[in-house]
């Protein structure tokens, strides 16, 4: 269930998100009020770490909190679903 919840959380941030991956910050806020397992303390620390790493901040930030949420295979979904969002939007 967890899986399924992620997916729509990250699929529904990356289509509402329009305007870069800073733009997931109220979703994400959402999600840490929502869910137990994402924190305030942790939503900081993903952007820290997102902002630091290389690569887009969404995707970064996905793959943190799909990782704290379920382990690997939760980051996996969680990458997968904003990537799968982000392609619809793109899409003419």
């Amino acid at each position: 269930m967890i899986y399924l919840t992620l997916f729509y959380e990250f699929f529904k941030a990356g289509l509402f998100a329009i305007g870069g991956g800073l733009a997931t910050l109220p979703f994400l806020s959402r999600m840490a009020d929502m869910y137990p397992w994402l924190t305030h303390a942790q939503l900081a620390d993903m952007i820290a770490v997102s902002e630091s790493t290389p690569g887009a901040i969404g995707i970064n930030c996905a793959t943190y909190a799909g990782f704290h949420a379920a382990g690997i295979p939760g980051a996996v979904v969680a990458t997968l679903s904003l990537v799968l969002s982000l392609i619809h939007i793109s899409e003419p």
